[in-house]
């Protein structure tokens, strides 16, 4: 159980840290690595108890022509050409004990979540000489809950986001940023799973609530990076603005703005001498 919770941490934190890249820059076929790295988060969205994890990661990235690990994702391309690509999504969230969470007290914990589907990537703007791009991620991901015995279905999310990278943010220190935004939707069993609460678990301070599919709220990230010989290092913070969004009445939601963030160290210690043209979107 704690081996499988780590590795979700290990998803959560590489799907919101930086890509390292340069545009249109040529790279090695593969690299290996490992990295450590610190994270903070909420318990789940919009909770008011956040916990700090240590983790030491993998690190992997393989630039092939149809199956490619990069950005922090395995995509295996269904279809792509110089400004549309699709291939795969994905993303996961760590159990909640309700007896650690005091919005949740005696209620049934939270399993762990992971999330896969396809996504449209597109690229808006890119300039190669000065060194940015402006893309469009269009995910929808079916929702699984599993308490490692078994999984259930939870539900679907479609969250677009419009990313913006730019390299050597401060001309001549090789430092890299990207930003990312948009909307999240949710149908009305993943609202469910995270902000229901039945009328057998309410109480003075806790009303029972459905909510309704819809809205899910909106997120901001900023991360920064800068590689230096065989070390790269990553920060990002991200904040979740949950006015407006279909569960917002729901008790359990203690705050309508809620943050992560977080910062890593990879040490790449191998690479493949084959070089291949960096020609990801994202």
């Amino acid at each position: 159980m704690a081996a499988l919770r780590i590795v979700l941490l290990m998803l959560i934190f590489v799907s919101l840290i930086l890509p390292q890249r340069s545009l249109g820059a040529e790279k090695p076929l593969w690299e290996l690595g490992v990295g450590g790295g610190f994270l903070l988060m909420p318990d789940y969205r919009g909770s008011d108890e956040t916990r700090a994890y240590l983790l030491p990661f993998p690190y992997a990235i393989y630039r092939g022509g149809v199956f490619r690990l990069e950005d922090k994702r395995v995509a295996a391309r269904i279809f792509k050409t110089d400004r549309i690509t699709l291939d795969a999504s994905g993303y996961g969230a760590v159990p909640v004990r309700s007896s650690n969470n005091d919005a949740r007290i005696w209620m049934p914990d939270l399993d762990a979540t992971f999330e896969i589907g396809p996504a449209l990537r597109i690229k808006l703007l890119e300039s190669k000489e000065n060194r940015y791009l402006l893309s469009l991620a269009l995910p929808v991901r079916a929702v699984f809950s599993t308490d490692f015995r078994t999984v259930r279905y939870e539900g679907f999310v479609f969250s677009p986001r419009l990313n913006f990278e730019k390299g050597d943010v401060i001309p001549g220190t090789g430092m890299y940023a990207g930003i990312s935004t948009g909307p999240m939707f949710a149908d009305r069993g993943y609202h469910n799973y995270f902000y229901e609460v039945e009328p057998e678990y309410a109480m003075p301070s806790r009303r029972a609530y459905t909510p309704n599919a819809g809205y899910s709220g909106s997120a901001f990230t900023l991360g920064v990076g800068k590689d230096y010989k065989q070390f790269k290092f990553q920060a990002f913070a991200s904040i979740d603005f949950l006015q407006g969004a279909a569960f917002e009445e729901s008790s359990l939601v203690k705050r309508k703005i809620s943050w992560m963030g977080g910062f890593s160290i990879t040490w790449v210690f191998m690479k493949s001498v084959m070089t291949v043209e960096d020609e990801s979107p994202y």
